[in-house]
């Protein structure tokens, strides 16, 4: 794998390039914000409204939501990961390493020492991100963490996800209502907000003729997004009409916190493609 500094809407940046595929990651929040295959498709979305001002969270790619998941707990929603500067450490066993740590007093509200390693890995046709977070303090702590990946689509109205039957899921679009998912092919019609709880089997996103494999491991959910024709609108940072070429597929680990006793360390994965 090869690594170069690059800017992006005046943001700082790390392109990575490998068997024929490259990815672009902003260092702030080490934001995957593009990744196109050996076939040249760009796979992930990224709105053309996002904001790039070094403060607010982008909108697409990859952004990567810790300690917190929403607005399930005191932090702001998902958390400080996605609007920090983080340091590109260069390439380790073939990965790029992305790194971010804490002596527990720099984020208000979180007093607690850590240390976040993001780990990068391209094949022709694969990305692998990995976050380890370790507690590096005196005391546990519990967090909750996901990959909020925005997957591009060709039209959300033909797009359907495999893989999730079966699951037990929070319907986070309509008051937090608890349902089991009984039908093989997930479809987005209007308004899709769910966690899915306790999923094992790799999923499939089949947009029109083409399918994308998507496995994880460490997380123990699977978040579906999209924000449907109405609140899209209300969503600044969109462009109308762009809700119809995004879902988010998130890894996420948001129904069991991940508790921390010191000096140990947990991993989650997303492999795509």
């Amino acid at each position: 794998m090869q690594a170069e500094p690059t800017t992006f809407r005046d943001t700082p940046c790390i392109r990575l390039h490998a068997n024929g595929a490259t990815a672009l990651v902003a260092l702030h929040g080490a934001h995957v914000l593009s990744w196109i295959p050996a076939d040249g498709c760009e796979r992930l979305f990224l709105s053309d409204r996002a904001m790039f001002d070094g403060q607010a969270a982008i909108r697409g790619g990859i952004p990567l939501v810790f300690p917190q998941f929403a607005e399930r707990g005191p932090l702001h929603k998902h958390g400080f990961a996605r609007t920090t500067p983080w340091t590109f450490h260069g390439i380790d066993d073939e990965a790029a390493l992305f790194k971010l740590a804490d002596d527990g007093t720099r984020f208000p509200g979180w007093p607690h020492p850590f240390r976040a390693r993001l780990r990068l890995q391209l094949t022709a046709t694969q990305l692998s991100v990995t976050l380890e977070i370790a507690n590096t303090g005196n005391t546990p702590f519990a967090f909750t963490a996901a990959l909020h990946t925005y997957l591009r689509v060709t039209d959300i109205a033909s797009v359907t996800l495999e893989g999730l039957q079966g699951c037990d899921y929070e319907d986070s679009a309509n008051d937090g209502t608890l349902h089991r998912e009984h039908n093989y092919e997930l479809t987005f019609d209007g308004e899709v907000d769910r966690i899915h709880g306790d999923v094992v089997a790799p999923l499939a996103l089949i947009d029109g003729n083409g399918a994308l494999a998507i496995e994880q491991e460490g997380f123990g959910d699977v978040v579906t997004w999209n924000p449907g024709e109405q609140l899209a609108a209300r969503i600044g940072d969109l462009s109308p009409g762009d809700h119809r070429h995004f879902v988010c597929v998130e890894a996420a680990q948001v129904m069991q916190p991940v508790v921390l006793v010191p000096g140990e360390t947990w991993t989650g994965m997303q492999r795509l493609g």
